[in-house]
């Protein structure tokens, strides 16, 4: 070997360890199911976060950090790929079928393992897609940093479910005999929530547990001090999206979406930050932002399949760091359906429902075995609950607008203001341009998207993008007077177009008895139309009105049925009749139900209800 060549192989094992050493670890501290709103760091009303704040005081305060969608398999596929799940079908609950990603569309951490990083899960993965093995070094509750090899570098997650939904499953006797740490005669309810007993109570123990939570960001911090890492590691805390008191886990309310996120940057690597350490920011970041952030920082190009932004690492500045919007997302929650797509840009914050005869307040078993839900319910039954307490469990408008900031539990919808009509226009437009430029697949029913999309849902959305934009339009019609939308309403429900035909039957059950005249084409189609859920359509706008008792009907499409998740969908329209329209009364036997409809378990919570075996 000659001297040159000696000379070469030096410099590269020097400039190899210096960028080692000049590659920044990164860590994700992550509790799941809480708002920014129980942390004191955040809003008045929340509980001191001692490790918490300590890491805002040495690093980075996003005041204006959102969740895409208000659940956690939503949440965290969004943040996984960097897509919107709307675009790639990730947006369903818990679907028993995952999603195929595209060929060009990865989980992020697959790039930082390309690039040398050891990338770890402790342990909680949660996402709507089929996972491949080079994601993640080790995804389990023993993953750690500390297995990987000497100097190399790391992104681990590391996940607390201290604060989940599951554990406000308390019973009446433990609000008597368990004391909170919280005086829950001192503690913040919502103004939307009853101010009982039960709602304070509910309170004070969510705050005792993010006070835990705090306790357990410290433990991680102290790994990374005892490990000598904390200089050259990057450390994110967020919460994987709002919850968990009733109307913000599974809504698309700022409780349901607004995430409290710290970032702590250390000095050696302050020039991937443009902002100061110790200092807060109101810029926008959404979850889609966080694996294209990630990949930044870690030096590594951002796919352009990535609907995020990058908000720190290289070639971002305050200039380019303008966003004031983000967009939400809301579909089935376990066995509870609905469609709501959300925009806030600045303070002013639209809600789009675009099945607004959909009631908050349905059903969900897994939700009402939270106490505060099932005595807020009871209290509406007895009619004692005020007018701001009693919407969650009464139809929605097809438009709300908010003032956030002065509203912040959005309880003044704005969308009729005079005074914010051209706010409201603007909103508009910005969230239908967002819905065609995904497009939204959720304009197909749930069960044809995994029938047509789930093998490739981003060729289904090309090749259906056209489609999707007509459906928004007729959807939209739900926006007008109805004598403006009637003519159109006619022509649609006369389509050959089945999806057609179908949102022109959603549009006519949300304008209710306005669309009355209506009544006879649509109980034709309850009886003749080729697609199945049509003829439910058809059958819960005549039930919702009340003009006809379609109770038989829908329980004859429910024994029909040989699909899961279109049998689940017209279940949900049995108990939404059931509980909130007409009191309906259904019969439901399990033995005329499909055998492999029957098996489902979402079905099975349904009919739980139904059949009152429930044990709360």
């Amino acid at each position: 070997m000659n001297f040159k060549s000696i000379v070469l192989i030096v410099i590269l094992f020097i400039s190899s360890c210096l960028t080692a050493q000049d590659t920044p670890n990164i860590v994700w501290i992550v509790s799941e199911d809480n708002s920014k709103h129980y942390m004191k760091l955040f809003n008045a009303h929340g509980v001191s976060t001692p490790n918490i704040e300590k890491l805002a005081q040495n690093g980075i305060q996003f005041n204006r950090a959102f969740s895409n969608a208000a659940v956690c398999s939503a949440a965290r596929s969004s943040i996984i790929t960097g897509v919107y799940g709307p675009k790639v079908a990730t947006h369903y609950h818990r679907s028993e079928q995952k999603v195929t990603l595209p060929e060009n569309i990865k989980m992020f951490p697959e790039y930082l393992r390309e690039v040398g990083y050891y990338t770890t899960n402790n342990a909680k993965e949660d996402y709507n897609i089929i996972k491949y093995d080079m994601v993640w070094d080790d995804s389990s509750n023993k993953a750690s940093w500390r297995n990987r090899k000497k100097g190399q570098p790391f992104f681990h997650v590391f996940n607390i479910g201290t604060t989940h939904e599951g554990q406000l499953h308390f019973s009446e006797k433990d609000v008597d005999s368990i004391r909170t740490k919280t005086n829950i005669e001192t503690v913040f309810v919502q103004p939307n929530h009853p101010q009982t007993k039960i709602f304070k109570y509910t309170n004070a123990r969510y705050l005792d547990l993010i006070s835990k939570m705090d306790q357990q960001v410290g433990e991680v911090i102290k790994q990374l001090k005892d490990d000598h890492l904390l200089e050259n590691t990057i450390i994110f805390y967020y919460g994987d999206h709002g919850g968990v008191l009733p109307n913000s886990k599974g809504y698309l309310k700022e409780t349901g979406l607004h995430v409290p996120l710290v970032v702590y940057i250390p000095e050696k690597f302050k020039n991937l930050s443009s902002f100061k350490a110790g200092t807060s920011t109101n810029t926008f970041v959404s979850f889609v932002d966080f694996s294209a952030t990630v990949l930044n920082v870690a030096g590594v190009k951002v796919p352009k399949t990535i609907d995020g932004v990058p908000f720190l690492g290289r070639n971002v500045s305050k200039h380019t760091l303008q966003n004031k919007e983000t967009f939400g997302y809301a579909d089935r929650f376990d066995e509870k359906y609905d469609m709501v797509r959300s925009v806030r840009i600045g303070n002013l914050k639209y809600i789009r429902n675009f099945q607004p005869f959909n009631v908050d307040g349905l059903m969900n078993n897994y939700r009402y075995k939270q106490l505060a839900y099932s005595e807020w319910k009871l209290l509406f039954d007895k009619g004692q609950l005020n007018e701001i307490q009693a919407s969650f469990f009464k139809p929605k408008a097809p438009e709300e607008v908010y003032d956030v900031e002065k509203d912040p539990f959005e309880t003044n919808n704005l969308a009729h203001d005079a005074a914010y009509h051209k706010e409201l226009l603007k909103l508009r437009k910005s969230l239908n341009s967002w819905i065609k430029s995904m497009p939204d697949l959720s304009f197909f029913p749930e069960h044809l998207i995994i029938e047509k999309a789930f093998t490739n849902p981003i060729a289904f959305g090309t090749a259906h993008k056209k489609d999707i934009s007509k459906y928004l339009k007729i959807a939209n019609l739900q926006l007008l007077p109805f004598d403006e939308a009637k003519p159109k309403l006619l022509k649609y429900l006369d389509s050959s177009d089945e999806l057609e035909r179908y949102w022109a039957l959603i549009s006519c059950s949300s304008f209710g008895l306005k669309a009355s005249e209506l009544s006879d084409k649509i109980e034709a189609l309850m009886t003749s139309d080729t697609l199945l859920i049509n003829r439910m359509r058809a059958a819960e706008f005549l039930g919702i009105t009340g003009l006809k008792d379609s109770s038989d009907a829908l329980t004859n499409l429910l024994y029909q049925s040989n699909n899961e998740k279109e049998a689940l969908l017209l279940l949900n329209t049995i108990v939404l009749q059931q509980d909130y329209y007409k009191n309906y009364q259904f019969s439901v036997q399990s033995t005329l139900i499909n055998k492999a409809v029957l098996k489902n378990k979402l079905i099975q919570e349904r009919l739980k209800y139904l059949n009152h075996e429930l044990p709360y």
